[in-house]
């Protein structure tokens, strides 16, 4: 569908996952949607049938065939399914997210053997065009000192964040290595997406991950 980019992983064929383009809407999604009230946290729900969204920044597959939807405008979409299909989730990782524990509670409520999840990074902003200052970084290092390699100074004082690696530091931490995705630039590329740093009045991605209609 011209709607939509599909993730680029190795998941079974029962599953569906991508990203929706800036030319689309929710009625692009291939299946009903579960949507939260995103608040840039690590809060993990079970999908399902809420009168009101919940507050959080990540879903896991429930007993009912809902797909797993976050939106974003640079902050990263992180999709995931087990090797067989059987279970799956969606995560939003920006940079609050991710150093929240974001992607370390989704890992944890799927409740599955890290090694056989597979995970694909979907559209956010790349290192090159998402400057942070001090404290953004310092956050990071305060949990693992590694995450300075994330960082790069620019002639402005301040840092040049790069939120996919600082994703697969996380994930490779608690066992995932597994990880497609993180070529992309939603500040760039103002064709296929919305970006927030770009334009803060722009709509949303819906990044989805879930089984195919029968």
């Amino acid at each position: 569908m011209s709607d939509w980019i599909a993730a680029d992983w190795s998941a079974p064929l029962k599953i569906v996952a991508g990203t929706t383009l800036r030319s689309a809407d929710a009625r692009a999604l291939p299946g009903k949607p579960c949507f939260l009230n995103q608040v840039h946290g690590s809060t993990v729900v079970t999908a399902g049938d809420f009168a009101v969204a919940p507050e959080a920044d990540a879903s896991v597959k429930g007993s009912d065939p809902f797909l797993c939807v976050v939106r974003s405008a640079d902050c990263l979409p992180l999709l995931m399914c087990t090797r067989d299909g059987e279970s799956f989730a969606a995560a939003h990782a920006g940079w609050r997210g991710l150093a929240a524990g974001v992607v370390e509670n989704t890992v944890s409520k799927l409740g599955v053997e890290p090694s056989n999840l597979l995970v694909w990074l979907g559209p956010a902003i790349s290192q090159a065009s998402f400057e942070v200052g001090d404290e953004v970084r310092d956050v990071f290092l305060s949990h693992d000192t590694a995450a300075s390699s994330c960082f790069e100074s620019n002639a402005r004082g301040r840092w040049q964040a790069d939120l996919y690696e600082l994703a697969r530091q996380r994930l490779r931490a608690v066992g995932v290595t597994n990880v497609t995705g993180g070529d992309f630039c939603t500040y760039l590329d103002d064709d296929r997406f919305f970006s927030y740093r770009r334009d803060p009045e722009c709509g949303r991605l819906l990044s989805f991950v879930g089984l195919k209609a029968p």
